[in-house]
């Protein structure tokens, strides 16, 4: 049994949702209390930890900013997994993005690619020995993410018939389920990936851009060949066309007033 003690409200109420919206069975008791003849498995906080640690239990200290964290490490010591944090990234526009305790799925998020980096650095942080999974597909999308995650173990997969068929009512799951089965295959371990974008690739980017373009107007192929290898956005690629193009017109007195 997991049993939620602690005098910082803040902890408990946190650390209680996550634990209810998960259907996990628990207990609260106070921090003074005997802990029940069932528990394995005790969340606290950092000022209530030493109450327990006479206890032959596993203590989890929640923090109050991180209450989903502890849920997922006491379920996994409930369960007795490895409890490896592993990460699989279904690689696109908008990635499907998955975190694995052992053999258990305990996060799963969709976010445009500008802000998966956060994502993920953000749940690899402070774990032990943690892996991150990048399909293979998507190409300068997945280059995009494996060369700026820095200071974790990437790991570069096959994504190959990974995406799952979708059922009437799935719709728009497919990244993150494609995302489950690519954090369960091993890849070939990688620190960058160079990428020489096609032309048809440019062009994807370039109609992206006029697409976004206030004006209807794309960006050139140099500034696309710097949004392919993740150096702009589309939308600062975008600002320096604009500015390339004011200045161009200056220059020639173009302009009327």
């Amino acid at each position: 049994m997991i049993v939620v003690a602690t005098s910082d409200f803040e902890v408990y109420h946190g650390v209680v949702n996550e634990l209810r919206d998960r259907g996990v069975t628990f207990t609260t008791i106070e921090v003074d209390d005997e802990l029940p003849d069932s528990t394995t498995v005790v969340v606290t906080s950092e000022d209530d930890a030493d109450a327990f640690e006479d206890d032959p239990v596993t203590t989890i200290v929640a923090e109050p900013d991180a209450a989903r964290r502890a849920a997922e490490q006491a379920l996994s010591a409930l369960r007795g997994e490895g409890g490896r944090t592993i990460v699989g990234v279904d690689p696109g526009r908008r990635p499907g993005i998955v975190v694995c305790s052992g053999e258990m799925v305990v996060a799963g998020f969709q976010v445009p690619l500008g802000d998966a980096i956060d994502v993920i650095e953000r749940e690899v942080a402070d774990a032990t020995d943690p892996v991150v999974r990048i399909g293979d597909g998507s190409r300068l999308e997945s280059a995009k993410l494996v060369n700026e995650l820095e200071d974790v173990r990437v790991e570069l997969v096959d994504e190959t018939g990974t995406t799952p068929y979708l059922g009437t009512g799935a719709r728009g799951m497919g990244d993150v389920l494609a995302a489950v089965n690519i954090a369960r295959l091993e890849g070939e371990v990688v620190e960058n990936r160079d990428i020489e974008p096609t032309a048809g690739e440019l062009q994807v980017i370039k109609d992206r851009s006029r697409e976004q373009s206030e004006t209807n107007r794309a960006i050139d192929e140099e500034l696309a060949r710097r949004v392919a290898a993740g150096e702009l956005t589309v939308e600062e690629a975008l600002a320096e066309h604009r500015n390339g193009s004011d200045g161009e017109s200056d220059g020639h007195g173009s302009r009327s007033s």
